[in-house]
């Protein structure tokens, strides 16, 4: 008879204290970068780069933590901010033709 078919079993990461605390200064690295980006997108259209890298660094930081459903959010967010940029450049150089 052949043995029933189960589900995997969840993998387990652990990580030592150091990694954890390299983790947590990445993590609230890459937020700082997305609230100091985000707060200067005014003045350039290279903030809203930045926010979108930002955006992308702290998917990265929820992806390494596991904590999937922020890491979703944060990378739509980044895909947004990317659009946003290509969008403002353009019109910025439209606007540079003039």
């Amino acid at each position: 008879m052949p043995e029933p078919l189960l589900p995997p079993k969840a993998v387990n990461f652990t990580i030592s204290e150091e990694e954890r605390k390299v983790l947590t200064v990445f993590g609230s690295i890459a937020v700082a970068i997305m609230f100091l980006s985000y707060w200067l997108e005014p003045r350039s259209r290279w903030f809203v780069l930045s926010f979108a890298g930002g955006c992308a660094a702290t998917s990265v930081y929820s992806a390494l933590a596991q904590v999937y459903p922020i890491t979703v959010i944060e990378a739509l967010w980044a895909l947004v901010a990317l659009q946003r940029f290509a969008r403002r450049s353009r019109l910025e150089a439209t606007a540079a033709e003039f």
